[in-house]
């Protein structure tokens, strides 16, 4: 499966433009939001491929979205990637026990969000 909707969320406008540049430059199409609640919606009637999120957000956080998210049957299949400030190892856990498949620590490189979609395309 090719990865070409890819659903990005943060709530830092410029670190969802820096996302957005380097999957756009992939040839990925791309639908953002700013808070997890946004988020399940938007993956709700968007279905991307897959999706990059922050942790640390107003209204829901990543972690919570993420719950939501892989415990939903229409929307558990897609690939989810924490991009975040978080790079503690008990990030890390916590990231996938909460259905993340990574989490990528910021600053982060091009090379690793196309690895990504790579991984998962």
């Amino acid at each position: 499966m090719a990865i070409n909707k890819v659903l990005i969320v943060d709530d830092s406008a410029a670190d969802r433009t820096n996302l957005e540049n380097i999957v756009k430059q992939a040839g990925c199409t791309v639908v953002t939001a700013i808070s997890g609640k946004e988020a399940i919606d938007i993956a709700r009637n968007e279905k991307p491929d897959i999706i990059f999120m922050d942790i640390v957000m107003d209204e829901m956080d990543g972690y919570e979205a993420a719950r939501t998210i892989t415990n939903d049957s229409e929307l558990k299949a897609i690939p989810l990637i924490f991009v975040s400030s978080k790079k503690q190892k008990a990030d890390r856990v916590w990231a996938k026990m909460q259905g993340a498949k990574e989490l990528i620590s910021k600053p982060y490189t091009p090379e690793q969000i196309l690895s990504q979609l790579k991984q998962y395309g």
